[in-house]
């Protein structure tokens, strides 16, 4: 489903689409410190990753931000999704570098393109550019120690498309051998949009050098391994990205607003599809990549995001470092059990006076602030995770907050809004809910 990132040429991300990457113009690690990574059969069935020989389990985020936390907290792996990611600043050093320091590994995405965004898989001046792309950005990385495994692609088949268009499946197949090529020592791993059968036939029928599958998955992400050996699938496969119910995936009001699911309800979720996959594949998932490590506007500002804008962890980070390790981080969120109003996806009056009361716990005992907002309904949909515009919020309709409650005022103007609670804790901690309303 989603890319965190807007799509571009080869290193399209995050930071949007950069031109004239100069690809050969920074220096590579040393040969010498290269790091060999392998897939083994497992003694008791399926498949193990290893890394200069040692086994190697993918405990991994998507994103590039909070580095630190997530080794603290048992990470072992991040996912990038362009390759202009890796020479991102961070303290000072490479994205790859820091990364190094901190012993965590790269899942490092090469961009391949999408058809929705305007390439043309017909088209063979296209296909040579985005080859010669690829050549040079492995090149360039491939022998810094802290490549895993090389991403090649992310949905690029359309995230709702059924896969069975054999132009992309033959390209694909096309670079990865490129990629073997110029870097034997790294698998390549491509991530689709599900695991529906017949994409996963047509993959396997027509892109037999892909050494591991990325499958991104949300309601059904506990599934996938059940659903990939279903299709016939035999080799290792990563839950690349796995998080919330999806937005496309739940239930809508009248007005065609999706429910967001409360964040509590969210971290049970991260916490099943982790152990889900794990459990479910007979030894074929070598890990996963929760989604996404920071935040993110993809219908709302918190749907996506395990941490806030300003930077706090929401619930879904100890779900995950509970998967990660079995144990609850020392500290942990708060937790938002409940938000009551007689408006909750319904319909009121412009000005009309409003009460929203919600019911908090911390397991911590901490003494909690609360951040109420009126925020207008995203009109700015996109697909696959593309870039979104936050919507604006409407600090006039708060009149008073009193703790865990607020009062507030309707909009004047008709049309779609949510009512948005933040929970912090002071310790980098918090919780976020939200529900729609409408004004007529």
């Amino acid at each position: 489903m989603n890319n965190a990132f807007e799509p571009g040429l080869i290193g399209a991300g995050w930071w949007g689409r950069i031109c004239g990457l100069a690809l050969g113009c920074f220096a590579t690690a040393p040969a010498a410190l290269a790091v060999s990574v392998k897939i083994v059969s497992a003694p008791g069935g399926g498949w193990n990753l290893t890394r200069n020989g040692e086994p190697y389990v993918v405990r991994g985020a998507g994103g590039d931000g909070r580095l630190e936390l997530l080794r603290e907290l048992g990470g072992s792996t991040i996912r990038t999704w362009g390759v202009e990611q890796l020479d991102r600043r961070v303290d000072g050093r490479t994205l790859l570098d820091r990364c190094q320091d901190l012993g965590i590994t790269v899942m490092a995405g090469i961009w391949v393109q999408h058809e929705r965004h305007g390439f043309d898989y017909s088209d063979p001046v296209q296909l040579r550019r985005q080859r010669e792309e690829v050549r040079a950005a492995v090149r360039k990385f491939k022998d810094h120690p802290a490549i895993l495994v090389w991403g090649l692609g992310n949905e690029m088949e359309g995230p709702s498309a059924d896969g069975r268009d054999p132009r992309i499946w033959r390209e694909l197949e096309e670079l990865a051998r490129i990629v073997k090529e110029e870097d034997p020592d790294h698998p390549v791993c491509t991530v689709i949009a599900g695991a529906a059968a017949g994409k996963v036939k047509a993959l396997m029928h027509n892109y037999p050098s892909i050494d591991i599958l990325g499958v991104n998955a949300y309601a059904g992400a506990a599934g996938v391994g059940t659903a990939l050996v279903e299709a016939g699938w035999t080799k290792p496969f990563i839950l690349a990205e796995y998080g919330p119910v999806g937005h496309w995936e739940v239930r809508q009001t009248a007005w065609g607003a999706p429910i967001e699911a409360p964040a509590r309800e969210k971290a049970e979720n991260y916490l099943k599809a982790h152990l889900g996959a794990m459990e479910s594949s007979g030894g074929l998932c070598v890990g996963t990549f929760a989604f996404v490590w920071g935040q993110k506007q993809e219908v709302t500002a918190t749907w996506y995001g395990m941490f806030l804008a300003t930077g706090e962890k929401l619930p879904a980070v100890d779900a995950v470092a509970h998967a990660w390790t079995g144990t609850w981080p020392a500290s942990r969120s708060p937790s938002i059990d409940r938000l009551a109003a007689n408006f909750v996806e319904g319909v009121v009056k412009p000005g009309a006076s409003l009460r929203v009361d919600a019911v908090v716990s911390d397991s911590d005992g901490d003494a909690l602030t609360f951040d109420w907002r009126v925020v207008e309904e995203s009109t700015d949909r996109k697909e696959g995770g593309d870039a979104e515009a936050e919507p604006p919020a409407l600090p006039e309709c708060v009149v008073r907050i009193s703790g865990a409650t607020v009062e507030l005022r309707a909009p004047a103007r008709p049309g779609a809004y949510r009512v948005f609670l933040y929970a912090r804790d002071g310790r980098g901690g918090a919780s976020a809910d939200n529900f729609p309303f409408r004004v007529e």
